[in-house]
């Protein structure tokens, strides 16, 4: 889509392969800069992703929203409200980058995301009625709405996609949790179809892979460090690959509906004795997304390689599961409290963001 045929690149190659490349990141410096742009062309980044840490981080960091933030202040709006109408300024911009990737696949890809506020994470009703007017509010076809895949954001997901509202569901660690994001969007089309609407609402389930490893990284021996993550990646591609091959998936097709993309989130390294793209190269697949934060995109760019991918049956997956489950690791509660944990972080950085945008006012 972004590269010339035989393009020996890394990120070219692993395109071929079948997998997007999203950039974990947006700055208003980046879009005014041509940054975005030159990733978009010489990196072969077809998407992005955003996030309340995202956005903190670069309204600290620069001046170029001052301005905005200003007039906006002029016109009497709440900070929360700035956020979203700086940050929906910015998507626009960089959705009309991607426009031409989401045309030509057909609205699979060139996406940007924007999150709900995370305050709302475990509150069914406002999620789904923010989702609806921050999307409505943007009008920007290739915009997903970010929902937490948590128990009470399930429901808010299911009731995005009736209504029409594209949604990237975040915060998902366990292949169970990836499970039931992936039912909530088969619900929201079957629902569609069945009151006589387009079932082509598309949707990505975000699962954060790299924040596995570093709460057991003490706890086990060395053979198992780090490996944790890429097993419950392998797993949940596996339960992916096996959804898309499903007689429900099959029937939803025959509407016109487009797969759900499993997204591999959190791909940077926090390791510093682990390669500095070993996320990336573990987990390239054919159908899938993973997101990366510049650093890794650059990395992966300079010295990755691409491999076969991995094995729609999960690879040697179950097998590293069970060794870390002998090793003393709870997967399954360590999971629950990784979503908890997530949900907990995004909460203090949109303080924290809101907090900026109050003293810059």
């Amino acid at each position: 889509m972004n590269q010339a045929p035989n393009d020996t690149r890394p990120t070219a190659r692993l395109q071929s392969l079948g997998q997007s490349l999203w950039l974990d990141n947006i700055t208003r410096d980046m879009l005014a800069d041509g940054t975005l742009a030159e990733m978009i062309s010489s990196l072969s980044v077809t998407g992005l992703t955003s996030n309340p840490s995202i956005y903190h981080n670069a309204l600290k960091a620069s001046s170029s929203y001052d301005a905005a933030i200003a007039e906006k202040v002029g016109r009497s709006l709440t900070s929360e409200a700035i956020f979203f109408e700086l940050a929906s300024e910015d998507l626009r911009q960089a959705a009309s980058l991607f426009r031409p990737v989401y045309e030509a696949s057909g609205g699979l890809d060139g996406w940007v995301s924007l999150e709900v506020s995370p305050l709302l994470a475990y509150d069914t009703a406002t999620t789904i009625e923010s989702a609806k007017t921050l999307h409505a509010r943007a009008g920007c076809d290739n915009l997903f709405m970010k929902i937490p895949g948590t128990p009470e954001g399930l429901p808010a997901i299911e009731e995005a996609i009736v209504a029409g509202v594209p949604v990237n569901v975040t915060l998902l660690f366990t292949v169970e949790q990836y499970l039931a994001a992936a039912e909530a969007y088969l619900r929201g089309l079957e629902r569609r179809i069945d009151a006589g609407l387009s079932p082509r609402v598309c949707s990505v389930a975000s699962l954060f892979i790299s924040r596995w490893d570093t709460p057991t990284a003490e706890h086990l021996p060395s053979h198992l460090q780090n490996k944790l993550g890429i097993a419950i990646g392998q797993k949940a591609y596996a339960a992916y690959r096996s959804l898309l091959a499903s007689d429900r998936f099959a029937r939803l097709a025959n509407f016109g509906c487009l797969p759900q993309r499993l997204l591999f989130a959190s791909t940077g390294t926090k390791d510093p004795a682990a390669s500095d793209v070993l996320y990336v190269e573990q987990l390239a697949a054919p159908h899938t997304i993973n997101t990366l934060p510049d650093k890794t995109l650059r990395a992966f760019g300079d010295h990755g390689t691409v491999t076969a991918g991995l094995s729609a049956a999960g690879g040697n997956a179950e097998r590293t599961l069970y060794e870390i489950t002998e090793a003393g690791i709870d997967i399954p509660a360590l999971g629950e409290r990784l979503q908890r944990e997530g949900a907990d972080a995004f909460v203090n950085s949109w303080h924290a963001l809101l907090a900026v945008i109050a003293s810059k006012s």
